[in-house]
């Protein structure tokens, strides 16, 4: 597995080590540089959201049993912070309502220790790709919403009444204007909203 190439706007995917064994942390972030992938090792949950930025590109590998707070906790927090970074989970003490807890919490993978290299690899690959894909949509969800920001409160007033079916007539008699005011104000809403038809429009309002 290779890692991606960072860009200028895009951020290094990383796999994020929480683990309190020290032994193991190093020989995790061993494992992933002789593979070309960045990792970096926290030795308890309260060192990673010290560290934690929306910036974080990549995963996030946790322990259940950590110091002060646990796997499972930093779990939650972080879902409660609006964390992206899928994340894996990893245990020597796992039974199975943890694992549901954890896998119905959105971990992408719940790994029981003694795990082998490949098991994580293929975690850590399917869980970048995810990351990828989940950063992908929240970039074109903010680039809609900055083009809805640009319009002025009629163009946005009409173009919410386009998107649910009203024709230009039923707008003009809601919003008492004439019918050519309302085709100006949605012409102006579209090549603001950079939409090339209406159906163009319709997808990006259900995005936001």
């Amino acid at each position: 597995m290779m890692a991606p190439e960072p860009s200028q706007n895009k951020p290094e995917q990383k796999a994020y080590i929480v683990e309190d064994d020290l032994s193991v942390g190093q020989a995790l972030c061993d494992l992933f540089d002789s593979m070309g992938v960045s990792a970096r090792h926290f030795g308890s949950a309260e060192k990673f959201l010290d560290a934690w930025t929306d910036a974080m590109s990549g995963c996030l590998i946790l322990d259940v049993r950590l110091p002060g707070i646990s796997g499972m906790e930093l779990q939650a927090r972080m879902i409660e912070r609006g964390c992206q970074l899928p994340i894996i989970v990893m245990t020597a003490h796992g039974d199975i309502p943890m694992v549901r807890k954890a896998l119905k919490a959105g971990a992408v993978e719940f790994l029981t220790k003694p795990f082998q290299d490949e098991e994580l690899l293929a975690a850590v690959k399917q869980a970048f790709e995810q990351d990828r894909a989940s950063r992908q949509t929240r970039e074109v969800t903010d680039a809609i919403r900055a083009r809805v920001a640009s319009l002025s409160e009629r163009e946005r007033q009409v173009i919410e009444m386009v998107t649910t079916g009203m024709t230009n007539r039923e707008i003009a008699a809601k919003l008492f204007l004439s019918v050519v005011t309302v085709k100006l104000y949605r012409r102006l809403a579209m090549e603001k909203m950079q939409a090339a038809s209406l159906a163009d429009l319709v997808k990006m309002w259900e995005k936001i």
